[in-house]
């Protein structure tokens, strides 16, 4: 710094200046962001969503700051990236989708609300009767040994540690197949298929003897009148409730079917809502260490609120009203 700068610093000091930042300046007025630039570079991105900003800036000869400030303040255009889906739909299963859904939803009209207490309080509810009668099933494979995945073994440290590495660790081949019921009051049902077992016709209509049983044991009011009230299960795996046994089995016993999209993980409570957790709680497990844990966590699913419960089906009915 010069003498005349110095002088000039302290001229500004002794005349009330406390700021050693440069202060706003008219300069040269801006000549490139203006209305005409920004809908040419509207256009390129409607005609290419993944053009780049080099590209744009080479295209209409301007500064790559100047098309950063055109495309993320001035548009408001952010770059993300596809979602990911289980399945892409074809307009059958759309269909289907929007059929059931209908379905769903015209029997929860036809079948109403009833208030009942909730909570220690005495606070009421209002709960429609279809989904209290509601039984929702599914199965899920677990493997011998599940690696822990990147989110769960996540650990703090500062910047100047070394990073923490971890080796790629892929699922074990063998692996056992649980079975489980619940309701919107908590769990009824938790069936282990044996090691090397399939599940087919005989051990679906096998579990359901165990859960018309358990259904007797902890839910009476559900079967008080077994010849004419009829238990709602959703949804059955695939390849076995449209055997012939299975069907005469619940023919037999008066329980009906709410068909279920195929795809639509979101409309079936168990697989949108137990089967992510159980699955991050087994994580980095052996099997032995996966059915003591698989016990407490069930333990745990009891001791969940009927409100939480409720509103987890609840939310499945307004998953209909989505689709």
């Amino acid at each position: 710094m010069s003498m005349t700068q110095v002088y000039q610093w302290c001229f500004w000091f002794k005349d009330g200046r406390t700021s050693l930042q440069d202060e706003p300046r008219s300069g040269r007025p801006n000549t490139t962001n203006n209305d005409w630039n920004t809908a040419r570079v509207d256009e390129l991105i409607k005609v290419d969503r993944r053009v780049k900003l080099k590209e744009i800036s080479l295209i209409l000869d301007i500064p790559k700051t100047n098309v950063y400030e055109i495309v993320h303040d001035k548009l408001g255009y952010c770059k993300v990236s596809a979602r990911w889906v289980p399945k892409m739909l074809s307009d059958e299963h759309k269909h289907q989708r929007v059929e059931i859904s209908q379905i769903l939803l015209h029997r929860c009209q036809q079948e109403g609300d009833e208030t009942v207490d909730v909570g220690p309080r005495g606070d009421h509810c209002a709960r429609n009767k279809l989904l209290e009668h509601l039984i929702t099933g599914d199965e899920t494979c677990l493997h011998l040994s599940t690696p822990e995945t990147k989110h769960d073994s996540m650990t703090r440290k500062h910047p100047s540690s070394p990073v923490t590495k971890k080796f790629k660790v892929q699922q074990s081949a063998t692996k056992v197949m649980a079975t489980m019921f619940w309701d919107s009051c908590g769990m009824i049902l938790l069936n282990i298929l044996p090691k090397g077992e399939s599940a087919n016709a005989d051990r679906y209509c096998e579990t359901l003897d165990r859960l018309r049983h358990a259904v007797r044991r902890k839910r009476p009011g559900l079967l008080r009148a077994e010849l004419s009230l009829n238990t709602t299960m959703q949804p059955p795996p695939p390849h076995t409730h449209t055997a012939k046994r299975t069907k005469e089995w619940l023919e037999r016993y008066r329980w009906d079917i709410i068909p279920h999209p195929a795809h639509s993980s979101y409309l079936a409570p168990l697989d949108f809502y137990l089967f992510g957790p159980l699955k991050r709680h087994l994580g980095g497990k052996s099997l032995r260490m996966k059915m003591n844990s698989l016990v407490k966590f069930v333990i745990g699913f009891q001791s969940l609120t009927q409100t939480f419960l409720h509103r987890v089906y609840t939310r499945s009915s307004h998953g209909g009203k989505n689709a």
